[in-house]
């Protein structure tokens, strides 16, 4: 069957499922503000030009109720357990019943989000990866309760999106997070120990074994605050200095300062 996707959320991980979804159909994405709303729509514009996709395909909404147009409806909003639990709430009384209810959480438990829905049949895990247009891997993560058509139509969709669907346990971090979240924390009390420069530190692991990206610069690419929820989750010890820049609202890259500079 053709899926509507239906997104609750504004911000990153939000408008990039947005744009991902707009290649292959009509998309719905809900902001809770109209100052939220045209954030969210200049990021769509912008990610789409790259992209060659159509902007005009994902209509940005204030009104929740606008999501019951969605076949598949995917809350993407902060990393909180509260604050998830009650949009989840909301968005169940908005969809349809044939609809499958989505979480994009990175850590959190899904069969609690599930119960939070009362539908728990028809939810899942949908963990996204940022950048999500072009990030491959997509975390699946049912609850006990959900219905052999439910887990094939999620499957069906990841693929439609031509990502890489990995079927996880419900564990806290999942799998990713799990491993790479204590890494990346082992990384910052290096630099605390030592006084190396994140700068540095980066420049060795990048060429040192090849990744993409330093740890302190994923860090800040993750957002010091998110990345600070998912330590508390999986139970990784947050490093101070981390602690110290949440604090100051130095968040990486989205605030401008972080570990690096993102200023220039």
């Amino acid at each position: 069957m053709s899926e509507t996707v239906a997104v609750a959320g504004s911000g990153t991980i939000a408008t990039g499922l947005a744009v991902t979804a707009a290649r292959h159909a009509d998309v719905v994405l809900w902001a809770r503000s109209e100052a939220s709303a045209a954030r969210a729509k200049a990021a769509i514009e912008k990610q789409a030009a790259k992209l060659e996709v159509d902007a005009a395909r994902v209509d940005v909404v204030t009104e929740l109720s606008e999501l019951g147009r969605g076949s598949i409806v995917v809350e993407a909003v902060a990393e909180d357990p509260e604050v998830k639990a009650v949009v989840l709430g909301e968005l169940v009384a908005v969809a349809g019943p044939d609809a499958i209810l989505a979480s994009t959480t990175s850590s959190l438990s899904i069969e609690k989000l599930g119960e939070a829905t009362g539908a728990p049949e028809r939810f899942v895990g949908l963990h996204v990866f940022n950048p999500v247009p072009k990030m491959k891997l997509v975390e699946l993560v049912f609850p006990a309760a959900a219905t052999d058509a439910t887990k094939d139509r999620v499957r069906a969709l990841v693929e439609l999106w031509e990502k890489v669907a990995v079927e996880v346990p419900d564990t806290p971090g999942f799998v990713v997070n799990k491993l790479l979240f204590p890494y990346l924390f082992s990384a910052v009390e290096l630099q605390e120990q030592t006084g190396v420069s994140p700068a540095d530190i980066d420049t060795a692991m990048t060429l040192g074994t090849g990744q993409p990206m330093g740890p302190f610069a994923l860090l800040d690419f993750v957002g010091l605050d998110v990345s600070k929820a998912i330590g508390e989750v999986i139970g990784a010890p947050i490093p101070a200095s981390l602690d110290a820049l949440v604090d100051a609202g130095k968040l990486g890259r989205k605030s401008g300062e972080g570990f690096l500079d993102w200023r220039k």
